[in-house]
């Protein structure tokens, strides 16, 4: 593992050190939040694959609805069956956080203007399964927009953790474990030598009193 470039110095060596705790400390504290992510993913995935599958099977069975009265009823009469709507839907959007990541939270208000406005002794009953089963399926389909999304921004934020847990775990904590044993090794070796430079003297001034 290549070092830093730094001076070998007791100075140096007390900042290192402090920066290898804050970055062992730091990293264990990205590996708990990746998990307890990929848990909350895991958990939101699972809710949306039930969520696409009622859905989806929901918007068949209306569709299915649809084609049967399309088939039996003359199409302008459908149309105009459908001209005028009979409830007004508000999306409310904001947002809020599953691990420190913004997420959206969109909530659904619907309001009924009365009775369908259509004559029901015009138009057959599958038109009415049609769409009371679309009008059921509307908060649904929010709520699976809602959760893809955040999948989508999780597992985006995710990818971006693990890079930084693994920038962390194989990059700069084995620099500094690296570093700080040169740091010391210098330091050592300068202690030796300056150790036998004062025996030398210490030699020496001892033969000049001798002498």
């Amino acid at each position: 593992m290549t070092r830093l470039n730094v001076n070998p110095t007791r100075q140096e060596l007390r900042r290192l050190r402090e920066r290898l705790k804050t970055s062992v400390r730091g990293h264990k504290l990205l590996k708990d939040k990746t998990d307890e992510m990929i848990r909350q993913f895991c958990i939101l995935i699972r809710e949306n694959k039930k969520l696409r599958e009622e859905v989806e099977a929901d918007l068949a069975g209306a569709l299915k609805n649809f084609s049967s009265a399309k088939a039996v009823m003359d199409e302008r009469a459908l149309e105009e069956a459908f001209l005028l709507p009979a409830s007004s839907v508000t999306l409310t959007c904001g947002e809020k956080s599953v691990m420190s990541v913004a997420v959206p939270d969109i909530a659904v208000h619907e309001e009924t203007r009365g009775n369908a406005p259509y004559a029901y002794a015009g138009v057959s009953s599958e038109v009415d399964y049609s769409v009371s089963a679309l009008a059921a399926v509307l908060p649904k389909l929010v709520h699976l927009a809602s959760v893809e999304k955040t999948c989508n921004l999780l597992a985006n934020e995710i990818e971006r953790t693990k890079r930084r847990v693994n920038a962390l775990e194989y990059v700069l904590i084995p620099q500094y474990e690296e570093t700080i044993r040169y740091i010391v090794m210098k330091l050592d070796e300068n202690e030796r030598g300056a150790t036998t430079r004062l025996m030398k003297v210490k030699d020496m001034l001892a033969a000049e009193r001798e002498g």
